[in-house]
């Protein structure tokens, strides 16, 4: 039987028990009813074996009726007095089986009350996506509740198709409390993950002098994306032998953002880490600087390379323009390289790019290591990957928490991929309605023209199918769900990594209940302290990307997210197996959500569990799959066991 099989059988297996948060209404409702109908006072007042009334000054009320009955009452009494031994007795054992219902009741109505003050607790400020910093954000009071409240903009997100399991996840928290967490939840397998070692800097050739011309590039999209355009053209500038001028960022109307090379990454260091490979100069020569490259044909867009092209097409298209013209102009460029099959030491230079000469600015770095010492809160050392994000400002972190050795403050980084950007690209549906359709669709025609048009020429598959392939980013509703059902606890520090989630915070609403110790970079940098990166998103992308990189544990919502990819590739890199990332099947999670009217929490936990522990297995990147986010395998790392 396949995999897939055994799944299935299990899934139609464990769906169909008994379903408790049906049961305990009923159970609360009978107790009631029958402690209403034999409360202890009215069965005390109409026993017949009731305690003797108290004397009186006018005697003993008992000895003046057996006086005034004369010896002709003694039968009675007698009989009298085995029936009320009788009743006595069975007065006794309704006693006890009322205590035993009444404690049932009383665990009911705690964990119900439990429920409700877990539901009701007060939320960070409005600072959490107005963009408003405060160290100490003042709370509001929202309730997780079937039906969502409006936002700002008068827009109405889900209405509440996760409301039953939410339910059972704070029931499940609130009972949890001083329960210990899962042993894996924090780690990967240590010993195969530690065997691993960075070796991408290790060059076994001689460097290129460029001869052949000059390669720019404009890299597109946001800063992750931008940053695989660079690792992949400085790898085509050393296949063509040719020189590369420092690249350059295209303003995306999406980003909005300015920045440029020189604005985010160290420009000198990445000339001259790489300058043993290939030759790199800021700006082209002056006689190639009045050429109309498109004019020339030395303009090529990504709408000329096929995606992924192997090496023998550079090799094929773009020497002769080359050769002719001395200079090409690569606009737009982004994944346009493929991972397989390329020669072992041109993947070695693109790891290298990657994991070695790609450094933050200075300017970065700072702020960064200030928002890792307000995230670790009272860790005394840094972590294993500062040095490696940060740089010198590593030590500022030890310096800062200089004094007495604390107790560890771990903390979860969370990357929600669910801008809306992302949502409208994935064409998935996520429970607003109408409303959400047309605002989506407004989004794509603008955006996405490309997109648009294959809707309306191609037949593509619908959002329910999309979503049970796994085709679809987890809603921040499916996020905390699955973390619930992990073991991480009410009271786990969470990082969200940006801010600009859509549905604004009425969409955050169940993640912030649940978990309410969790915060952004906004919360936790001053107005102050953000100035700088004011209006530059790849800046600010940068600082998530070093939150989630140096984190204790991270967890991806989309893990066709290139900021996700990059960061789970750079722990696994330097994190010498003590950096575990959660990367979730979504087709299968897709699978258990389908079940979130009828699925208990102790099997909903079992299955997201062993969902998410498969994904966590150590292995060696598999075959035609990105070497940054699959860093594992001899072109990038050295496997140590293999090593004589």
């Amino acid at each position: 039987m396949s995999l897939t099989a055994v799944q299935d059988t299990s899934e139609s297996e464990s769906d169909h028990g008994p379903n408790s948060d049906q049961a305990d209404p009923n159970a609360a409702r009978l107790s009631s009813s029958f402690l209403f109908r034999s409360g202890t006072p009215r069965s005390r007042q109409s026993s017949p074996g009731h305690s003797p009334r108290p004397g009186t000054r006018f005697g003993d009320a008992d000895s003046e009726t057996t006086s005034c009955w004369g010896e002709g009452f003694s039968v009675q009494r007698r009989s009298g007095k085995r029936r009320a031994e009788r009743a006595w007795y069975s007065e006794k054992r309704v006693k006890g089986f009322v205590g035993v219902i009444g404690l049932v009741v009383f665990y009911f109505v705690m964990n119900w009350v439990m429920l409700l003050r877990l539901q009701d607790h007060r939320l960070h400020s409005k600072s959490w996506f107005s963009g408003k910093s405060s160290s100490s954000p003042a709370p509001v009071s929202v309730t997780i509740q079937a039906k969502w409240k409006k936002n700002g903009k008068g827009k109405r997100p889900a209405k509440g198709k996760y409301g039953r399991l939410l339910g059972l996840a704070a029931h499940a928290l609130a009972e949890g409390y001083s329960k210990p967490e899962p042993k894996d939840l924090w780690q990967e397998p240590f010993v195969p993950a530690s065997s691993w070692k960075p070796c991408a800097d290790q060059r076994s050739w001689e460097p290129n002098e460029g001869k052949n011309g000059y390669i720019m590039v404009t890299a597109n999209g946001g800063m992750n994306q931008q940053r695989v355009g660079v690792c992949n053209v400085v790898v085509i500038a050393r296949l063509l032998n040719a020189t590369l001028v420092v690249p350059k960022f295209l303003y995306s109307s999406i980003w909005r953002d300015v920045s440029q090379f020189s604005d985010i990454y160290q420009e000198d260091h990445f000339i001259n880490y790489l300058s043993p490979d290939i030759r790199i100069v800021k700006e082209l020569p002056k006689e190639l600087q009045s050429l109309d490259l498109e004019a020339i044909g030395s303009l090529v867009t990504d709408a000329d390379i096929p995606k992924e092209a192997k090496p023998s097409f550079y090799l094929k298209h773009i020497t002769p323009i080359l050769l002719k013209n001395g200079v090409v102009h690569f606009l737009g460029f982004g994944n346009r390289l493929a991972f397989d099959p390329i020669p072992f030491q041109l993947q070695r230079l693109r790891c290298r790019c990657n994991f070695h000469s790609l450094q933050f600015v200075p300017k970065i770095q700072q702020t960064g290591a200030l928002l890792l010492q307000r995230l670790r809160h009272s860790e005394s050392h840094p972590g294993p990957l500062d040095h490696y994000l940060v740089g010198p400002y590593a030590a500022s972190i030890e310096k800062e928490n200089e004094g007495p050795a604390k107790k560890v403050s771990k903390y979860l980084a969370l990357h929600l991929r669910f801008e809306i950007d992302m949502v409208a690209h994935s064409l998935c549906e996520f429970g607003g309605g109408d409303a959400e359709q047309k605002e989506l669709e407004a989004f794509r025609a603008i955006h996405f023209p490309a997109l648009v048009h294959l809707q309306k020429t191609k037949t593509l598959p619908t959002p329910a199918v999309l979503r049970s392939e796994g085709l679809c980013p987890l809603s921040p509703e499916e996020a905390v769900l699955m973390l619930a059902a992990l073991g991480f606890k009410r009271k786990t520090h969470i990082f969200v990594a940006g801010s600009q989630i859509y549905g604004g915070r009425s969409r955050m609403i169940a993640l912030t209940s649940l978990y309410p110790k969790l915060v952004t970079k906004e919360n936790l940098l001053t107005p102050a302290e953000l100035e700088p990166f004011k209006n530059f998103k790849s800046q600010l992308a940068a600082l998530d990307f070093i939150g989630c990189t140096a984190a204790d544990a991270f967890a991806m919502t989309d893990s066709g997210s290139q900021l996700s990819s990059l960061v789970s590739g750079f722990r696994i890199y330097y994190g010498g197996g003590l950096t575990p990332t959660i990367r979730p099947n979504k087709r299968r999670l897709a699978s258990i959500f389908s079940k979130n009217s009828s699925i208990e929490w102790r099997v909903f936990e079992q299955r997201v569990r062993k969902a998410v522990r498969q994904t966590k297995h150590v292995q060696p990147r598999p075959r035609a799959r990105s070497v940054y986010r699959y860093p594992r395998c001899n072109d990038c790392m050295c496997n140590m066991t293999l090593v004589t």
